[in-house]
């Protein structure tokens, strides 16, 4: 069956329009550091790839393999393994918000306070340069958040969708999710989004606003072994 781009869209973000984001050795690639944690190999990449993963990483560093990478090789430690879900705009009801305002740079620290306490997902110094990022204050302070992460040629993933617990229950996330939308449309793309196959209430969001689901995905993240111990167990 011929792969869709879909199947690993950070490769083909990392290939695409995110490519100024890019540090590669081989078949493997990855964001920068301090703009996103995801490291991917080549969608037809075999178990030969791992030492260019190695390469990639350096010994002992802890990476979020995305994609349909093969199984690492015993020396590696599996940190995480865990259940996804990718889903898909099918019907949502986009439209810019009049309370939603576009964050920026000097946002950053409020950002990583928001997410640090509400646990969207992964968010470093430098993912507000991934796309456009949507926040909605009270009083002045930032109480939800929601904005663009992988970008590949005609999709544009939805993330970090979170709210302050003090403002829930107020469909401030539905209201951004639907923003951010709007701003990928308008663009000629199509919206899409993940989320841990755990994270049953915000599936059922997304499906209620008109996301369908398209596959269920691993989320893997595995430990760089030292050099002499990937020699020992080859």
């Amino acid at each position: 069956m011929t792969k869709h781009v879909l199947d690993n869209p950070a490769w083909h973000a990392l290939h695409g329009p995110h490519a100024r984001f890019a540090e590669s050795v081989g078949n493997a690639v990855r964001y920068h550091p301090d703009v996103a944690p995801f490291l991917t190999v080549h969608p037809e990449a075999g178990p030969e790839v791992w030492p260019d993963v190695a390469a990639l990483a350096g010994p002992g560093a802890v990476i979020a393999v995305t994609g349909d990478a093969p199984a690492p090789p015993p020396s590696w430690e599996v940190v995480e393994n865990a259940g996804g879900v990718q889903l898909l705009d099918v019907s949502v009801d986009a439209r810019p918000d009049p309370e939603a305002v576009v964050l920026g740079a000097a946002d950053v620290p409020e950002i990583l306070d928001l997410v640090a306490r509400t646990k969207p997902g992964p968010y470093r110094q430098r993912t507000i340069e991934l796309g456009t990022y949507l926040g909605i204050r009270r009083e002045g302070r930032l109480v939800a958040l929601a904005g663009e992460r992988l970008h590949l040629d005609g999709w544009t993933e939805i993330s970090a969708v979170c709210t302050d617990a003090a403002f829930r229950g107020q469909g401030l996330a539905t209201r951004l999710v639907r923003a951010v939308a709007h701003g990928i449309r308008a663009r000629g793309e199509r919206p899409l989004l993940h989320a841990a196959a755990t994270n049953t209430g915000a599936i059922r969001l997304y499906e209620s606003i008109g996301f369908e689901l398209r596959r269920r995905t691993t989320f893997r993240v595995v430990r760089v072994p030292a050099p002499e111990l990937a020699e020992a167990t080859a």
